[in-house]
């Protein structure tokens, strides 16, 4: 009787959603106190205004 070999299937890599958080770049922010403070290049980047009234929002 010979065993049956089953193929091993390997899903396709599926490339990073636009909605999947990108990694924070040393330029994007800076720490005020224990505050995290973003840059208007973080802003920038993210593409739109999120009415939190950021300090450096470019959207303003």
């Amino acid at each position: 009787m010979q065993d049956s070999i089953k193929p091993v299937v390997i899903p396709p890599s599926v490339p990073p959603s636009e909605d999947a958080p990108q990694e924070l770049l040393p330029e994007d922010f800076y720490y005020e106190g224990p505050y995290l403070v973003f840059t208007a290049a973080y802003h920038l980047k993210r593409g739109y205004c999120c009415n939190s009234d950021c300090r450096h929002c470019p959207y303003k």
